[in-house]
């Protein structure tokens, strides 16, 4: 079983509990474990909040007003697989380098994401902003009806 959707979305406070739902519902769906499904959740939710704060803050620390985000969802066999890329200045380059974000005033959101996932992936798209990924495992309830196979 493959199901993947994307979003784009206004760099809005509003939109990241509309993000966070609709992973919530597509794994509630799919018969993905609740506790595998909130952990997604919260780190879903750290980095579209990351991308609403840090995301359209262009060179000069001016605001980018029109910038938005994209939230990218692939559940593929026993994995799923996140996505969020945003339109700013992207990672500097020593977080980018690092394994583990660092526990600093600013990243603990990144370092709850890699808390909660089994793999996490920073990344900049030059001149167009900051990647962020990260993948898990995926356990099913019994009852699952998309159950992979």
């Amino acid at each position: 079983m493959s199901i993947w959707w994307s979003l784009h979305l206004r760099r809005e406070a509003a939109s990241v509990p509309l993000a966070r739902r609709l992973l919530l519902g597509t794994m509630e769906t799919a018969g993905v474990d609740p506790d595998i499904s909130f952990d997604l959740s919260v780190a879903l939710s750290e980095a579209c909040a990351n991308a609403v704060e840090h995301g359209g803050i262009r060179s000069g620390d001016v605001p980018d007003e029109t910038g938005a985000y994209d939230v990218t969802a692939y559940l593929d066999g026993d994995r799923c697989r996140i996505e969020v890329t945003d339109s700013g200045p992207g990672f500097p380059p020593a977080t980018v380098a690092r394994r583990r974000p660092s526990l600093a005033e600013h990243g603990r959101g990144l370092h709850l994401i890699a808390e909660l996932a089994d793999h996490v992936c920073l990344g900049n798209r030059p001149g167009r902003g900051a990647v962020v990924s990260f993948d898990k495992m995926l356990k099913w309830r019994d009852d699952a009806l998309l159950r992979a196979s």
